[in-house]
This record gives C-alpha cells, structure tokens and sequence, in this order.
C-alpha cells in the first residue's frame, strides 16, 4: 500500500489547493506517481490539477443502476461492471492519475459504490508510492471508511479565532470515528500576519515561538506538526480563473511552505 495522505478541513478553507499542491510537490521531488483521489462531491481537484474528471464514481453507481438487469443477462455482475466503471473512470495524467467521488445524479446512497470504490483504492493503491486523498468539507469520507488508515491526516483551518477552533473540533470527530493516522498536521491557511506567518514553518512539538492560541491548538490535538500558508495573490488569482495550480512557479510562498510538508512524508 502506497503512502497515504488524507487532506480535510471545513468548507471553503483550502483543502482542494494544499491536495493540489502536495500533488504538485511530490511529483517535483521525483515521488512519483501519485494518485491524488477527489473525495469530495463537488470534484474541483481536477481543475486545480489541470485535469478534468469526465466520469465519476457517483455517476458510475448511477450507470451501474441502470445496466444492471442488462449486465445480468450477460452474465457479469454487479459487482464485476461497477469495477469496471470505477477504473474507466480514472483520469490518467503525466506523473499523476486522479479518480473523482463525485455525486449521485438520482435517489440513493453511496453506501454500495463506497464499498466497491474502498476495494478498488486498496487495490490500485498499491500501484502508487504516494495517495492524496481530498475530502469533503469535515471527515464524511474518513467515517465512510473509504481508507481505513491513513499515514498523515492533515486538517486545514483559515486563520480566524472560529477556523481554528475547528481544527480541535475535527480532531475529536476523527477521534470518534475510530480514524487511525500516523501522523497529524495542522495547516493554517491565509494567514495574513507577517510575524505570524515567520513562527509557523514546519513546528514540531510545543515550540517557543508559537503564540500562545496556535500552542493550545497543537496542545488538544497532539499534533505533530504545523505549517502557516500565507493569504497569496498568485494562488487566489490562479483559483479564480481556473489555471491549474501546478503551473504555479516554485518559489511562490505558499508553493515552498507545502514543499516542506510534502518533504516530512515518508
């Protein structure tokens, strides 16, 4: 089983570009391939990769659904032509290949295709030294079991006195559900603060320099680690008109902050 990353946070904070970028950095650093895995239903971690997810596996379910009763005359089974449309769906790129979760088009849950797509990562995982694996907003895909273990959990909050309350607050969630992890890391995202910004590199343990809000953070988590990204305009206007962020340059700040982390991976 390749290096597992999973990348989580609350809506709107940054998770989809830290995956993109970790992507990024991996493949810079000759850690590849990849397999960078959007779990969220909204699928916009093709666009950041410069990619895009024609299929996804909610539309497979949807297909799947629909073909059954044909593919039983066949003699294939549910099970065999859901496989198949979860690996038609993978999008193959230059030292990264992406799979998209994706969203039902009709009534019903995930629960079948979840189980089947769970399958399919332990297989095809193995293929790749490194997963990135891009969350919905809070820990749904960890609670659907997706992965069952991960060697880094990152959790990602903006800077604001509620963001990073939240990262506490996903850590007892991931707590109750049983979400096993390796190691944990904390990213404080936009941090607009220039002496903010120059205590957080990479932290480890309950440094000095670390004021005293971000310390009782790391305090409740455990974590073993946190990283300050700054509030940059080359990715907020790379966001906004959809270029992929690996064509970002390598010594963009937010760029070189993720390069450390993506370093910390074993």
């Amino acid at each position: 089983m390749g290096y597992i990353c999973a990348v989580t946070g609350k809506g709107g904070v940054g998770k989809t570009m830290v995956s993109a970028l970790l992507t990024r950095q991996l493949i810079k650093n000759g850690r590849e391939p990849v397999l960078a895995i959007d779990a969220d239903p909204n699928s916009c971690l093709d666009s950041a990769l410069g990619v895009k997810a024609g299929n996804t596996v909610g539309r497979a379910r949807e297909e799947v659904r629909d073909a059954a009763a044909d593919a039983a005359k066949s003699g294939i089974s549910k099970q065999d032509l859901l496989q198949y449309k979860i690996a038609e769906s993978l999008v193959e790129a230059d030292c990264f290949d992406l799979i998209a979760m994706g969203r039902p088009e009709g009534a019903g849950c995930y629960c079948y295709a979840n189980n089947v797509l769970k399958n399919v990562i332990a297989e095809i995982a193995n293929e790749y030294p490194y997963v990135i694996l891009d969350n919905e907003a809070g820990l749904e895909n960890l609670s659907r079991r997706i992965v069952l273990a991960v060697d880094m959990l990152v959790l990602v909050s903006d800077a604001s006195n509620a963001g990073l309350k939240t990262l506490a607050r996903l850590h007892d969630l991931a707590l109750e559900m049983g979400t096993e992890y390796k190691k944990l890391i904390l990213v404080i995202n936009r941090l607009r603060s220039g002496a903010l910004l120059d205590s957080i590199g990479i932290q480890h343990g309950d440094s000095g320099v670390l004021p005293d809000s971000i310390k009782e953070i790391m305090a409740a988590t455990g974590a073993d680690g946190i990283i300050g990204l700054p509030d940059d305009s080359d990715v907020a206007e790379y966001n906004e008109q959809g270029h992929s962020l690996l064509g970002l340059p390598d010594d963009n700040r937010v760029v070189v902050r993720i390069d450390g982390l993506a370093r910390i991976m074993g």
